[in-house]
């Protein structure tokens, strides 16, 4: 998966939404609990809803994590049905994996190989070590997380190393890094007003955006900020659509917030297609 044919995708679906697999047993309609696998019908129905509307999926592995066997087995059919049904679909495993040397290595090849992920969230405080084994394999995509959507952002991630905040150096320092073209960043809309300045420190490079919807960040700061020739944009949204309906309709009602978000985002692709 390049970021070519990730644009190209924006370009055919007019869309550069993201859906946010963060499938929790604890709010999934209550008819899905008589099956086998509740969570793998829950993604299966969201995944079938909407893959039209949307070019990425990026399931949490938290809320699989949190199921032990059970939850890894959902993850690893989720995974299957989305290579086989829709390869097309860019698929972010939402790990924020942080780790050294050969360890780093184990991460990527779980996720990127065992999995069949096109791309990680990493956390980059361990520096170069942790983060150029992910970036070693072809077409798969490593998102650096670079200034985030939560409230804690502010203790560490915008505070100054000498003349410059530590998300710039961040930034800066991994654009050095052994194939820094496979690199994207994790940029939260809630910090819209910081999107100007990520974008002169990385101009090309695809910016995973957060927030929008249920944490109320506003898509049009977002483009009006960050978006480039190439869009480089992948707005996520997670709770505000997978669970817009908690009933027997819960597909539907997903359907219908994705069409929401897709829509608005059309006047900005057709800016830049």
């Amino acid at each position: 998966m390049t970021t070519q044919f990730l644009f190209e995708q924006i370009k055919q679906k007019k869309s550069f939404l993201c859906i946010g697999l963060d499938t929790d047993m604890e709010k999934i309609p209550s008819h899905l609990l008589d099956h086998e696998d509740p969570i793998f019908e829950f993604n299966k129905a969201i995944i079938d809803a909407t893959h039209d509307l949307c070019v990425a999926y990026k399931p949490n592995i938290a809320f699989y994590e949190a199921y032990g066997l059970k939850g890894w087995k959902s993850l690893e059919r989720t995974m299957a049905y989305l290579n086989e049904h829709h390869p097309e679909i860019f698929t972010i495993a939402d790990a924020k994996r942080g780790d050294i040397g050969n360890t780093a290595s184990r991460y990527a090849k779980a996720f990127f190989d065992t999995l069949n992920f096109d791309s990680i969230t990493v956390a980059p405080y361990m520096g170069r070590d942790s983060v150029e084994p992910f970036l070693e394999f072809e077409d798969k995509h490593t998102i650096l997380l670079a200034l985030t959507s939560n409230k804690g952002a502010f203790d560490f991630q915008t505070k100054k190393l000498g003349n410059q905040e530590l998300y710039k150096e961040v930034l800066q320092v991994s654009t050095k890094y052994k194939n820094s073209g496979n690199l994207m960043y994790v940029v939260g809309a809630t910090k819209a007003s910081y999107l100007e300045e990520v974008r002169k420190l990385v101009p090309n490079h695809f910016l995973l955006v957060p927030g929008v919807g249920a944490q109320g960040g506003s898509l049009e700061e977002v483009c009006s900020h960050a978006m480039n020739d190439k869009v480089g944009l992948l707005v996520n949204s997670s709770r505000g659509i997978i669970y817009a309906s908690r009933g027997e309709n819960f597909a539907l009602g997903a359907r219908e917030a994705a069409q929401l978000l897709q829509r608005e985002m059309l006047k900005y692709v057709e800016k830049v297609i």
